[in-house]
């Protein structure tokens, strides 16, 4: 309870009242909103693959400019890309680009893949896969 100089100036001792203003978040999830500090994201595309050519040069472009990668690694992966562009899509596609501009987050961790699909546009997408 607060005493009747309270909100007038007058400092409560710690052993008062301590307020806590909650967000609509915190409302309709408080044990998220203070327990977690982390967060998963999943993303599940289908791109199409228009240019197999020009996907396969930017990937050996960006591994080419990537100073830190030893030299052994950058053949392998060349290799790698050229022979399948689901690969060379893999190179070119970064999380951390995605969350990049995003204020208030540093990516934790990232795991990605990709791989050559059928794709069917009429067929629904279950959001359980």
């Amino acid at each position: 309870m607060l005493g009747a100089h309270a909100g007038r100036g007058e400092e409560l001792s710690e052993a008062a009242v301590t307020l806590r203003v909650m967000s609509s978040s915190e409302e309709m999830y408080p044990i998220a909103a203070e327990a977690a500090r982390h967060v998963r994201v999943r993303v599940d595309m289908v791109l199409e693959l228009t240019d197999a050519d020009e996907v396969i040069r930017a990937a050996w472009a960006r591994i080419h400019g990537d100073e830190q990668m030893p030299e052994l690694e950058r053949r392998q992966a060349a290799d790698a890309v050229a022979q399948d562009p689901a690969e060379a899509i893999a190179y070119l596609l970064d999380p951390v680009d995605l969350v990049a501009e995003v204020p208030g987050v540093e990516l934790a961790q990232a795991s990605w893949s990709s791989e050559l699909a059928e794709y069917d546009p009429e067929e629904t997408w279950d959001s359980d896969d």
